[in-house]
């Protein structure tokens, strides 16, 4: 038997070769812009956050601050909207179950074009349409008023499902907080959600594992959730929630799977990017003073 060895590369036309290099240097440039693109629109959004809420002074700076990058990715990279028109037909869904970090979810939709960043520092005021929670009837961009947590993935249920039943295309996003899911009925939600196989519906767990009164796993265990989601009936994903490669990765992969809703199990850190707040618990609801104000914003520049 003779071996014969055949480079089929030099047996492709050198036009091709050429073309198919340049579109993967192409691609590769435009992947790190992109990331390089949400890095900085994240860390505008900090500087609102810590903004407003020093502004107000009151909010809840903690978890607003560790939902940010799942909040940018889904509104700079992923969501099908249009700012310019936020009743369109076909949009995408997002709810914020967990309502008390609605400084995230105004400083992101501020700075995606919904309404001027001058609002943001009437958070909390009197006659403002920034409350403590959202409200869906004063708010462009807010598809359903939430606070009272464990509430809101019942809701995405039913967004998720109308788009089933109407053969829709456009699909759901939420996110839950770590304490949040020591609520009841939540887990009746995840049932819900994968009896009727909802796979236009992906669910963010802002794992940050601190709540109101302190760390999560002391106040009421939820681990192991990874475990539990799969027992339920979902699609589980395990991701670091500031790192975009992992984020834009697993809302790819979440649309991938069929027949069954994704919860993407992000690792987070609460206060993320204003170091005195970071993995402090007291930071939950207390805003920062005009001198920690300060601070921050030197660590955001």
């Amino acid at each position: 038997m003779i071996s014969i060895e055949i480079n089929f590369i030099e047996l492709l036309p050198q036009e091709i070769i050429c073309f198919k290099d340049f579109n993967y240097k192409e691609m590769r440039g435009e992947k790190m812009k992109d990331i390089s693109f949400l890095k900085e629109k994240a860390k505008e959004i900090r500087r609102s956050i810590v903004s407003m809420i020093a502004e107000a002074k009151s909010g809840h700076p903690g978890g607003s601050l560790s939902a940010t990058d799942i909040l940018t990715a889904l509104y700079f990279s992923e969501m099908n909207i249009d700012p310019a028109n936020p009743k369109m037909e076909g949009r995408d869904r997002f709810v914020l179950s967990k309502g008390h970090a609605a400084p995230a979810i105004y400083a992101t939709l501020a700075e995606r074009g919904y309404f001027s960043k001058d609002e943001l520092l009437t958070l909390r005021k009197f006659g403002s349409r920034l409350q403590g929670h959202p409200d869906m009837k004063k708010l462009p961009g807010i598809e359903i008023s939430t606070g009272s947590l464990g509430q809101g993935l019942s809701v995405a249920n039913g967004m998720a499902l109308n788009a089933k039943i109407f053969n829709e295309n456009y699909r759901t996003y939420i996110v839950l907080g770590d304490g949040e899911v020591q609520e009841g009925q939540i887990w009746e939600a995840a049932m819900t959600a994968a009896h009727y196989k909802l796979d236009n519906l992906c669910a963010f767990l802002d794992s940050n594992n601190l709540q109101i009164d302190g760390n999560v796993t002391e106040i009421m265990g939820v681990e192991p959730l990874d475990k539990k989601w799969e027992a339920f009936g979902w699609n589980v994903i395990k991701i670091d929630g500031h790192n975009f490669e992992e984020i834009l990765s697993a809302l790819e992969k979440a649309k991938e799977c069929k027949n069954k809703p994704t919860m993407i199990l992000a690792k987070t850190v609460k206060g993320k990017g204003v170091s005195f707040m970071e993995n402090v618990c007291g930071f939950h609801g207390v805003a920062p003073t005009a001198e920690e104000l300060e601070k921050a914003l030197a660590e955001l520049a």
